[in-house]
Protein backbone atom coordinates (compact mmCIF):
# COMPACT_ATOMS: atom_id res chain seq x y z
CA UNK A 1 0.00 0.00 0.00
CA UNK A 2 1.22 3.36 -0.80
CA UNK A 3 2.38 5.84 2.15
CA UNK A 4 1.81 8.89 0.57
CA UNK A 5 -1.18 11.21 -0.33
CA UNK A 6 -0.85 11.38 -3.83
CA UNK A 7 0.26 8.01 -4.32
CA UNK A 8 -2.95 6.77 -2.48
CA UNK A 9 -5.46 8.97 -4.56
CA UNK A 10 -3.65 7.22 -7.47
CA UNK A 11 -4.55 4.09 -6.46
CA UNK A 12 -8.27 4.97 -6.48
CA UNK A 13 -8.22 7.10 -9.18
CA UNK A 14 -6.49 4.13 -11.51
CA UNK A 15 -9.28 1.55 -9.47
CA UNK A 16 -12.18 4.23 -11.05
CA UNK A 17 -11.00 4.13 -14.62
CA UNK A 18 -10.17 0.27 -14.35
CA UNK A 19 -14.06 -0.03 -13.90
CA UNK A 20 -15.15 2.22 -16.43
CA UNK A 21 -12.90 0.76 -19.07
CA UNK A 22 -13.94 -2.83 -18.06
CA UNK A 23 -17.68 -1.51 -18.53
CA UNK A 24 -17.34 -0.10 -22.04
CA UNK A 25 -14.92 -3.31 -23.03
CA UNK A 26 -18.10 -5.87 -21.29
CA UNK A 27 -21.00 -3.56 -23.73
CA UNK A 28 -18.79 -3.90 -26.67
CA UNK A 29 -18.45 -7.61 -26.99
CA UNK A 30 -22.04 -7.82 -25.59
CA UNK A 31 -23.47 -5.97 -28.79
CA UNK A 32 -20.42 -8.15 -31.39
CA UNK A 33 -22.26 -10.93 -29.37
CA UNK A 34 -25.56 -10.08 -30.39
CA UNK A 35 -24.39 -9.22 -33.96
CA UNK A 36 -22.98 -12.63 -34.14
CA UNK A 37 -26.26 -14.28 -33.22
CA UNK A 38 -28.47 -12.29 -35.46
CA UNK A 39 -25.73 -12.87 -38.02
CA UNK A 40 -26.13 -16.59 -37.36
CA UNK A 41 -31.04 -16.89 -37.36
CA UNK A 42 -30.10 -14.94 -40.67
CA UNK A 43 -32.44 -12.16 -39.52
CA UNK A 44 -30.93 -9.55 -42.41
CA UNK A 45 -33.00 -6.70 -40.82
CA UNK A 46 -32.19 -7.39 -37.09
CA UNK A 47 -28.24 -7.82 -38.43
CA UNK A 48 -28.04 -4.53 -39.75
CA UNK A 49 -29.60 -3.05 -36.77
CA UNK A 50 -27.16 -4.62 -34.58
CA UNK A 51 -24.53 -3.98 -36.96
CA UNK A 52 -25.03 -0.23 -36.27
CA UNK A 53 -24.35 -0.79 -32.82
CA UNK A 54 -21.70 -2.73 -32.33
CA UNK A 55 -20.03 -0.04 -34.94
CA UNK A 56 -21.29 2.67 -32.63
CA UNK A 57 -19.58 1.03 -29.70
CA UNK A 58 -16.50 0.42 -31.12
CA UNK A 59 -16.12 4.00 -32.44
CA UNK A 60 -17.23 5.25 -28.64
CA UNK A 61 -14.20 2.77 -27.60
CA UNK A 62 -11.61 3.98 -29.60
CA UNK A 63 -12.83 7.84 -29.10
CA UNK A 64 -12.14 6.72 -25.10
CA UNK A 65 -8.39 5.38 -25.64
CA UNK A 66 -10.00 1.92 -25.24
CA UNK A 67 -9.22 0.27 -28.67
CA UNK A 68 -6.51 0.89 -31.12
CA UNK A 69 -8.29 2.67 -34.59
CA UNK A 70 -6.19 -0.11 -36.24
CA UNK A 71 -8.01 -2.70 -34.28
CA UNK A 72 -11.15 -0.88 -34.47
CA UNK A 73 -10.91 -0.41 -38.18
CA UNK A 74 -9.97 -4.67 -38.39
CA UNK A 75 -12.85 -5.49 -36.07
CA UNK A 76 -15.74 -3.26 -38.30
CA UNK A 77 -14.40 -4.63 -41.27
CA UNK A 78 -14.75 -8.19 -39.85
CA UNK A 79 -17.84 -7.13 -39.06
CA UNK A 80 -18.84 -6.10 -42.12
CA UNK A 81 -17.63 -8.79 -43.72
CA UNK A 82 -20.35 -11.19 -42.05
CA UNK A 83 -23.05 -9.04 -42.95
CA UNK A 84 -22.45 -8.92 -46.47
CA UNK A 85 -22.46 -12.35 -46.41
CA UNK A 86 -26.21 -13.21 -45.77
CA UNK A 87 -27.42 -10.73 -48.48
Amino acid sequence: MPNIKSAKKRVLVIQTKTLRNQMIKTNLKTCIKNFEASVASNDKAKAQETYRLAVKKIDQAVAKGILHKNTAARKKAQLSLKLNKIA
